[in-house]
């Protein structure tokens, strides 16, 4: 009665607007729950290492896996592209292993296309367009310009929250982390995840 199926849980948000400190915090305390790895077009950072981070692909290695039709979703965000390449998400799922993406609103429509059953999205919001603006300013390490581009490209993502099945509103950690954790818990338990239920159900019945 242990087997199930793997759950696609992808947390999205505005830039700054904490999706990648969420996603490691629930990665930190779900055992099995792992992070799937993109592939990309951007160049690494400083102790970004291939196949843990990021699959790092030049711009034609990127198309020529898009076109081979190697990815269940890929999308250009800020002047790079980024994509989830298909056949370890597809083994982990059979595996009843979950997998978290940290993407953007058109991977998960993508995701969402391909896999409706197994995809779970969760968007989260600033309290506040004021707050999201001064956590981007808190980098410090975007011009004026970049900054006021980033603000652009946030107004047009919070645009797209009425795609997910959850949304929160980021203004505690801490409540925030445990929500996210609440809906991948609930998700494990639907019925389309578990095989072995209907004989289960079944077998309660003819008793």
């Amino acid at each position: 009665m242990s087997a199930r199926r793997g759950v696609c849980l992808v947390v999205a948000a505005a830039p700054g607007g904490g999706k990648t400190s969420v996603s490691r915090a629930v990665l930190a305390v779900e055992p099995e729950l792992a992070l799937s790895v993109s592939a990309t077009t951007r160049a690494p950072r400083p102790g970004e290492q291939e196949g843990v981070h990021y699959f790092f692909r030049s711009p034609e290695e990127f198309d020529a896996m898009a076109a081979r039709g190697e990815f269940l979703e890929h999308a250009r965000f800020l002047g790079r592209a980024y994509g989830t390449p298909r056949a370890a998400v597809e083994a982990a799922l059979a595996a009843g292993r979950d997998v978290l993406f940290d993407i953007e609103w058109q991977g998960h429509r993508q995701l969402r296309e391909r896999m409706p059953e197994d995809v779970v999205g969760v968007f989260l919001l600033p309290p506040s367009l004021a707050v999201l603006e001064q956590r981007l300013r808190g980098r410090g390490q975007d011009s004026e310009e970049e900054v006021a581009r980033r603000m652009a490209v946030a107004r047009a993502e919070i645009a797209h929250w009425a795609e997910f099945d959850h949304v929160l509103v980021n203004d505690d950690f801490a409540a925030t982390v445990a929500a996210v954790r609440a809906i991948l818990h609930a998700a494990r338990t639907r019925p389309s995840r578990l095989p072995w239920l209907p004989g289960f159900v079944g077998g309660l019945l003819a008793g």
